[in-house]
């Protein structure tokens, strides 16, 4: 089973990607916030990881380049889930070294399409 890391610090929206993602067949590790996601990732290895930019203790910015940092995380994808659209938070987070941007609100199913691409993308699926 396809294991993805969702870092997200609000609940509600945590759980309701989680419950998205197992629907959809797939295995979910949560963290609350990106220190968590940056010491959970490099041990249980997911295909994906989709993380919030907003987070407390580490913005998903300083988490995914620290990420990007770890040998073990080299081929992973790291996608932004915010609800900040602008041309520069998109390019923030692409500098950082995220592979893409999923802006919230999404509905349920265009989420799991767009995982599924990107799993794809990668040869993770």
């Amino acid at each position: 089973m396809t294991k993805i890391l969702v870092a997200e610090d609000e609940r509600d929206i945590r759980e309701l990607i989680a419950f998205t993602l197992q629907f959809a067949g797939y295995e979910v590790e949560l963290a609350t916030n990106g220190e968590e996601a940056v010491a959970l990732a490099p041990k249980i290895a997911p295909a994906l990881v989709l993380m919030d930019v907003r987070m407390p203790k580490m913005t998903g910015y300083e988490a995914c380049a620290l990420l990007r940092q770890k040998p073990e995380m080299e081929g992973i994808p790291i996608v932004f889930l915010s609800a900040k659209g602008q041309e520069s938070e998109i390019n923030e987070g692409l500098k950082a070294g995220a592979e893409e941007y999923i802006l919230k609100p999404f509905a349920p199913d265009e989420l799991i399409k767009q995982v599924k691409q990107i799993l794809t993308k990668y040869g993770k699926s």
